[in-house]
């Protein structure tokens, strides 16, 4: 591995910003999937929704009891003392989006930070196609510690852009759906809220899934290729964290 690989350790063997980040267990997938940040993602704007429906449209009631769901998971994993990124975002996610719907007195603008985080993701991913970068080769290379090798990798560089493509299609699937609804005003907003949970973690899971048997056979195959030139101990624990990963 090059000195120029992010993934790679300096001269004098300490770990690079990409490893420290890794190894840090703030990070680990079961902290960014698990029922916890479901939780913490979901309750906020699903109570809301629910409230806005019962109480006769009262943005204001609605909006606070947004905010207070929001608060009460955070003194929950607080006491719990339990990771708390998850609800730090999805807290911050709250705010924001209640702020926008106080200021403009449209209950459907709840859901506005969504859509525009949906075009933007897109985008990015899209951009990152273009450019030959696949923003789904970045991160699997930064949790894997390959930096950027996987890039010199044909195979491995069309698994990544195919499964990149993925990404980009749900998130113009979920805008194709939603915008229509925020379009239509208050009086879809039960609907607007059920397409944006249908399409939120079920459908970041399966994208996931489907991403995941795209990328392995080429993975595997890089990673068998890698491992011919280095030592069997190392080799075989490469393996097993291949293993893990894939």
């Amino acid at each position: 591995m090059s000195q120029s690989d992010p993934g790679a350790p300096d001269r004098a063997g300490r770990q690079s910003w990409v490893q420290a980040l890794t190894s840090d267990e703030r990070f680990s997938a079961q902290n960014v999937l698990g029922p916890a940040a479901l939780l913490d993602a979901g309750l906020p704007l699903a109570l809301f929704t629910v409230v806005y429906t019962a109480a006769g449209r009262n943005l204001t009631l609605s909006l606070w009891v947004a905010l207070a769901s929001g608060a009460l998971l955070a003194v929950i994993r607080l006491l719990r003392k339990e990771q708390m990124q998850n609800v730090i975002a999805g807290f911050l996610g709250v705010g924001i989006a209640a702020f926008m719907a106080n200021r403009t007195g449209r209950a459907e603008d709840v859901f506005l930070p969504g859509l525009l985080i949906n075009v933007g993701y897109g985008l990015a991913y899209l951009v990152s196609i273009v450019v030959r970068w696949p923003l789904l080769g970045v991160f699997v290379g930064l949790v894997s510690g390959q930096g950027t090798a996987w890039r010199r990798d044909p195979a491995l560089l069309r698994a990544y852009t195919q499964a990149s493509l993925l990404w980009v299609a749900m998130f113009a699937l979920r805008l194709a759906v939603q915008v229509p609804l925020y379009l239509a005003g208050e009086d879809q907003i039960g609907w607007l809220a059920g397409a944006r949970l249908v399409m939120s973690w079920p459908l970041f899971l399966l994208v996931a899934y489907l991403s995941w048997l795209i990328i392995r056979p080429a993975y595997r195959a890089f990673q068998e290729l890698a491992l011919i030139h280095i030592s069997e101990p190392t080799r075989l624990a490469l393996i097993s964290y291949a293993d893990f990963c894939w």
